[in-house]
């Protein structure tokens, strides 16, 4: 018998907190657990759009604060500590208004939210915190949480205090005062873990890695979370830290097959068996999602969504046809689709030159980066073949920055990759007939 299901109950497009919908990577839980518990260095997860890095990061957060169910699950609880280092966390994701580090400084000597912000664990002006929540009581992984500031005398002050006109200083003073502040208050941590998610957007990095070898310390341990290939393309001064990075650089990449085939168990057990979905159904999601996760979760929710537009909960070959035909007339990813328009404009010969590069490679790509790149030479019998005679008067909307972009120029002529490679998987499969 049909019954209406919340979509979000089984799938999500957003960055996955809760660890009973985290699926697989053991191999990166297993790096970031050895990362977490060694007394100094720096945790750097870096990789592709698309592959799941902020979903880690949070996991990473959890397992700082004392919730290990995600290692428990990957089945790893035999390399959980005797007595695991716990860190006050603080959780900062960055946007492109960010045009330097000192941007970022400031940004973080200001946050004021609740469960994530370094200012929550800051006594302010001769005050301390003198009240906290969990937001989640059942969950050893959720920090405390700020519900009021109160009057507790000023010698915490020396603890944490602002130096005028001076945000690094004033960070440092923040940042090294919280552990000894809260720890007269709450029990003891070992020391603050200082999260940073999308790093690679800042404007200039240049001075980030020297803050933090300067800051690192037992007490003090930095995570940056961002797109790139390498660790030089996310920490620019990388030199000053490269050592410390050494244990703790983790390597997103996309998911295999049976971990991408786990979201979809792991999704009908969140529905409690309301919701299923035909082998055959996931094994093309799976082809389908290249491997990134946020591509098979969006897939996975429209198909709920479609289900619940005609009074289903089965998901067979016959529906995810009907649901796949949406996704080719764009009715059914708003974002990705905007960036569609926006990178084709008007041109059916534009769009065409768009498929063509998508599918270059695409068979090989998934796990070699290297061939994630697309040559321009390579279509262009096929494109003239078509009838598009023009490919290099198509190709400027498709680079430049104002349309998206859709491509990035590589280092040889006439090379590109695309800069978002979940958008590539859309535009492959929103390209066939």
């Amino acid at each position: 018998m049909f019954e209406l299901v919340d979509p979000e109950a089984g799938f999500t497009s957003s960055v996955i907190r809760d660890p009973r919908r985290f699926v697989g990577r053991a191999d990166l839980i297993q790096s970031c657990m050895n990362a977490l518990n060694a007394r100094e260095g720096v945790i750097a997860v870096y990789g592709k759009r698309g592959v799941g890095k902020s979903s880690l990061v949070r996991q990473v957060q959890q397992m700082a604060n004392g919730n290990y169910d995600i290692a428990q699950n990957a089945g790893l609880a035999h390399l959980i500590p005797k007595n695991p280092r716990r860190y006050y966390t603080v959780y900062y994701s960055c946007d492109s208004n960010i045009a330097t580090i000192d941007d970022l400084i400031r940004r973080l000597c200001n946050d004021t939210d609740p469960e994530d912000g370094l200012l929550r664990l800051v006594p302010d002006n001769g005050k301390e915190l003198t009240e906290f929540s969990r937001s989640g009581e059942t969950s050893s992984g959720v920090d405390l949480k700020l519900l009021k500031w109160g009057q507790k005398g000023s010698d915490s002050q020396k603890y944490a205090s602002v130096v005028p006109n001076d945000t690094i200083q004033s960070f440092r003073n923040f940042v090294t005062g919280s552990v000894d502040s809260n720890n007269r208050i709450w029990s003891k941590r070992d020391g603050i873990l200082i999260l940073l998610d999308e790093f690679d957007v800042i404007g200039t990095k240049v001075g980030m890695g020297s803050l933090i070898k300067s800051l690192t310390s037992p007490t003090v341990k930095f995570g940056i979370c961002g797109v790139g290939q390498d660790l030089g393309a996310l920490i620019k001064d990388h030199k000053s830290v490269e050592r410390l990075i050494e244990q703790g650089a983790i390597h997103v990449r996309p998911m295999s097959s049976a971990e991408t085939r786990g979201i979809f168990t792991t999704a009908q057990a969140l529905f409690k068996g309301k919701v299923t979905f035909d082998k055959d159904v996931i094994d093309r999601i799976v082809e389908l999602s290249e491997g990134f996760p946020y591509f098979a979760q969006l897939i996975g929710k429209s198909s709920v969504q479609y289900g619940n537009a005609i009074g289903t909960n089965h998901i067979d070959k016959k529906i995810f046809d009907e649901v796949l035909e949406k996704i080719r007339r764009g009715q059914s990813f708003p974002n990705l689709e905007h960036q569609y328009q926006a990178a084709i404009g008007r041109s059916k010969e534009r769009a065409m030159l768009l498929v063509l590069l998508a599918e270059q490679n695409s068979e090989s790509s998934l796990y070699d980066e290297a061939v994630s790149r697309v040559v321009l030479q390579r279509t262009r019998s096929t494109a003239q073949h078509l009838g598009i005679e023009y490919i290099d008067q198509l190709m400027p909307r498709l680079v430049e920055e104002r349309y998206g972009p859709a491509l990035v120029k590589g280092e040889q002529r006439g090379v590109y990759e695309f800069a978002d490679p979940v958008f590539r998987a859309y535009v492959k499969l929103r390209g066939l007939d």
